[in-house]
């Protein structure tokens, strides 16, 4: 796991955008997994400044998405299908049929699970997975508790995730959903490269026990301990809580140019 703490959280972004764009040049058809929420916006803001400079393209690229509310209309504006289009897209070249997500309106959720889970296994897996963390220290919708090897399922989000949540419904918690549909965490393992982004001092101890702090079901993000190549990207809040921060900015300092991230 690379630590890689920067000024901002905009800095942070162009890295993880840098990263990406140097992946869809070496392999433009790449799959991408793609998280929703703030932690990765500068990440999308750089990349649609990059597309429109016509630094990179997307056109042969395939997208999944992490997760999805169960029960919310397909015309809702906070649904993860229409966030991720507003959000990062329809801003570049992608294929709107080349990016896929879960279902939270399926008949049959198991069903759609198990399919999900094949139509990531037919392009190849995902060559590079973005992730942001909550402050309960979940990635994707996988809360406190979950398995270390689940797969693609349907899950409960606990109260502080709906908390966490209410601002994009109007502060009203009532108006979260209870449910969704969530990339397990060994699907999120099986991806080759993980960048995770985050800023801010209310992701500071979930950042802490993510990079320091002992494997465990308690805090989901920590099973990314044993990916072989994660890169963790944090302004200096997120990085707040963190006990190694003088090894981390050494190494990035004295890292090969040629490693990249």
């Amino acid at each position: 796991m690379e630590i890689v703490i920067c000024p901002t959280a905009s800095e942070a972004g162009k890295l993880g955008a840098a990263a990406i764009a140097a992946l869809l040049q070496r392999q433009p058809e790449a799959v991408l997994g793609l998280a929703t929420g703030s932690s990765p916006l500068h990440i999308y803001d750089e990349l649609a400044a990059r597309c429109q400079a016509g630094e990179v393209s997307f056109a042969q690229a395939k997208g999944f998405s992490l997760d999805e509310y169960v029960g919310l209309p397909s015309d809702h504006p906070e649904t993860y299908h229409n966030v991720i289009r507003r959000d990062f897209v329809h801003r570049v070249d992608f294929d709107d049929s080349g990016v896929h997500g879960p279902d939270g309106l399926a008949a049959d959720i198991p069903a759609f699970c198990a399919s999900y889970e094949e139509a990531i296994a037919a392009t190849g897996g995902v060559d590079l997975q973005i992730l942001g963390i909550g402050t309960d220290g979940h990635i994707g919708f996988n809360e406190p508790g979950s398995s270390l090897a689940s797969r693609t399922r349907i899950k409960t989000l606990t109260k502080q995730t709906r908390i966490d949540n209410a601002r994009f419904f109007g502060g009203d918690i009532d108006q979260v959903p209870t449910h969704c549909i969530t990339q397990g965490l060994g699907t999120i393992m099986a991806a080759r490269h993980v960048v995770l982004v985050a800023s801010g001092t209310a992701k500071a101890e979930a950042v802490h026990q993510l990079a320091e702090g002992p494997v465990s079901a308690l805090w989901p993000a920590t099973i990314l301990q044993h990916h072989p190549h994660v890169t963790v990207l944090l302004d200096e809040a997120a990085a707040g809580r963190l006990q190694l921060t003088g090894y981390y900015r050494e190494t990035y300092a004295s890292k090969p140019a040629w490693q990249g991230l």
